[in-house]
């Protein structure tokens, strides 16, 4: 099932053998190599560390509560696993990074994001436009497959519009059919 990643933060974490809430969801943590949501930044009182984590691994299920997890023993520091600690301290955020197309035209800023909550990949960004084109245009929804390069200053997406430089008389048009093959063929056709 899909989810905007907004609605999973402020979440309960509920715990299995007491039934009451433990800590609430903060941050996402990602993985920008593979837009994947590792664990959950967490407030609470009961809480040890500062910062505290929950891994998604050792969530047992999203439900209408919020999310339930074993016990209070579940909550990990930053130190406690080394890919979590070099992950957040990329200090990555998907929020308001910005987003251009393999030409370089600037599309918006991610302003949400849906992932999947079986696996808790980021399967589609939700990109608010600037001012100018917001007028004209909605928002955008670009999918992870869509995605070329993500860096620290921008996210590359696929570019709708292609530079054909295989037409080489005016007399000649290119078409590029996407519904052929994975590989994109080009088709000339005389006028």
């Amino acid at each position: 099932m899909l989810i905007l990643g907004s609605r999973l933060i402020s979440t309960p974490i509920m715990g299995l053998q007491t039934g009451t809430k433990l800590a609430e969801t903060k941050n996402p943590v990602i993985d920008p190599g593979n837009l994947k949501i590792i664990a959950y930044e967490v407030s609470g009182k009961l809480l040890s560390d500062n910062p505290s984590f929950i891994r998604i691994a050792d969530i047992r299920e999203l439900s209408d509560v919020g999310f339930i997890i074993d016990s209070n023993d579940e909550f990990i520091g930053l130190d406690d696993v080394i890919n979590l600690k070099k992950i957040y301290e990329l200090n990555f955020n998907l929020i308001n990074h910005s987003v251009i197309d393999e030409i370089g035209r600037k599309l918006g800023k991610v302003c949400d994001y849906s992932l999947e909550t079986d696996t808790f990949l980021i399967q589609q960004l939700n990109i608010k436009r600037n001012i100018i084109k917001s007028f004209n245009e909605t928002n955008l929804l670009i999918h992870r497959t869509q995605i070329v390069e993500i860096n620290d200053k921008d996210i590359v997406v696929k570019s709708n519009t292609k530079k054909l430089h295989s037409i080489q008389h005016p007399s000649q048009l290119s078409y590029i059919n996407p519904f052929r093959s994975t590989v994109p063929q080009v088709e000339n056709l005389e006028l």
